[in-house]
C-alpha cells in the first residue's frame, strides 16, 4: 500500500508543475495588470507598485522567483488586499468552503445512494424509470440555474429559508448545500444503480437468498458493500469537485468562502491569489483522488491483491 501511495504522489508532481506553469504564464499574458484598473494612479506610483511586487522584472525572473517562494510554502502577498498574504486568505476562508462542501456531499450521498438502490431493486419498472429520469435532469441542470430557482421558490415566494449568508442557523446551509450537491447526487444515484445491478446477479447473492434470508438483509448486509464500490471511488473526486466548484454557489448565496475570493481575484487580476487558489484546488483534487483510491483498494480484496503485485 505504501508503494502504491508513493507512486501516485510521484505521478502527481509533474501534473502539478504543468498546472502551475500554465496558470502563471496564462494570467501574465492577459491584457492589463493588477493595478491597471485603479483610477487616477500617477505613473510614479504605478512604477513603485510594480517594483514593490517585482512586476517590473522579466517574466522568467518572476516565474523563477515564484517557484522559489512556492517551494517554501509561500503563495506570496495579495496585490489587492495590502498587508494580507494569500496563505492567510486561503486558510482563513477554507473552513467555510469545506463546511459547504461537506454538507453538499452529505446531501449528494444520502439522496444519491437511496435513489440508486431503490431503482436497482426493481429495474425496468416505474420505480427505476422515474428516479433515474429525475437524476438525469439533475445532471443537466447547472448550479447557476438551480440556485436562483431555489431562492425564488423557497426564499422569496414561500419565505421558508434565508436566501443569503452563512451564519450559525441550520437554515442558512440548506439551499446552498442542495444547490451544490444536487448534480453530484444525480451522478451517485446512477453509479449506485449500476453497481447494485451488477452485484445483485452475483452467486453469493443467490446463495444468501437460497438460505431464506429476508431481502432487506440480503441488500443491506451482502449487496451494499460491493454495490457501492463505484460510489466510494467517486467520493474523492466529488469532494474535490465540490470544493473547486463552490465559487458559483458562494457567489449566488453571498457566502464568504474561498470560492468568492477566487472570483474576485479573477476580476481584480490578483495574480498571486489566482495562482494560490488554483494550486490549492489542484492539490486537493490530487489528494482526494488518492484517498478514494486507497479506500476502494482497502474495501476490495481484488484491488488489494493487485496493489501488492499479485503476490501469493
Amino acid at each position: 500500500m505504501l508503494k502504491f501511495i508513493s507512486g501516485r504522489l510521484l505521478q502527481a508532481i509533474p501534473v502539478l508543475f504543468i498546472v502551475i506553469t500554465a496558470t502563471f504564464f496564462l494570467i501574465h499574458s492577459a491584457p492589463g495588470g493588477p493595478f491597471s484598473n485603479d483610477r487616477a494612479v500617477p505613473p510614479q506610483v504605478l512604477k513603485a507598485l510594480n517594483a514593490r511586487y517585482n512586476l517590473d522584472q522579466p517574466i522568467w525572473q518572476q516565474y523563477v522567483g515564484y517557484l522559489g517562494d512556492l517551494a517554501q510554502g509561500d503563495f506570496g502577498p495579495s496585490y489587492k488586499y495590502p498587508g494580507r498574504s494569500v496563505n492567510e486568505m486561503i486558510f482563513g476562508s477554507l473552513s467555510t468552503t469545506a463546511e459547504l462542501g461537506f454538507y453538499a456531499l452529505l446531501v449528494a450521498v444520502l439522496i444519491g445512494v437511496l435513489v440508486g438502490v431503490l431503482a436497482a431493486l426493481k429495474p425496468n419498472t416505474p420505480q427505476d424509470y422515474v428516479p433515474m429520469s429525475i437524476a438525469m435532469a439533475g445532471i443537466c441542470m447547472p448550479s447557476f440555474l438551480l440556485g436562483p430557482l431555489l431562492v425564488l421558490v423557497f426564499g422569496i415566494y414561500l419565505e421558508w429559508l434565508p436566501i443569503s449568508g452563512w451564519g450559525d442557523m441550520p437554515g442558512d446551509k440548506i439551499l446552498p448545500a442542495i444547490t451544490l450537491g444536487s448534480s453530484y447526487a444525480a451522478y451517485i444515484a446512477r453509479l449506485s444503480r449500476a453497481g447494485m445491478l451488477e452485484v445483485m446477479t452475483q452467486d453469493y447473492i443467490r446463495t444468501a437468498r437460497a438460505k431464506g434470508l429476508p431481502e432487506h438483509i440480503v441488500v443491506l448486509k451482502h449487496a451494499l458493500r460491493g454495490g457501492l464500490m463505484p460510489v466510494v471511488a467517486f467520493l474523492g473526486p466529488a469532494f474535490a469537485g465540490l470544493l473547486g466548484g463552490s465559487f458559483v454557489v458562494e457567489t449566488i448565496f453571498q457566502i464568504p468562502g474561498l470560492g468568492r475570493f477566487y472570483v474576485q481575484a479573477a476580476f481584480n487580476r490578483d495574480y498571486t491569489m489566482i495562482l494560490g487558489t488554483t494550486i490549492f484546488f489542484s492539490v486537493s483534487i490530487v489528494l482526494f483522488n488518492l484517498l478514494s483510491d486507497v479506500l476502494a483498494t482497502w474495501l476490495n480484496p481484488k484491488l488489494r491483491h493487485q496493489g501488492q503485485g499479485d503476490k501469493p
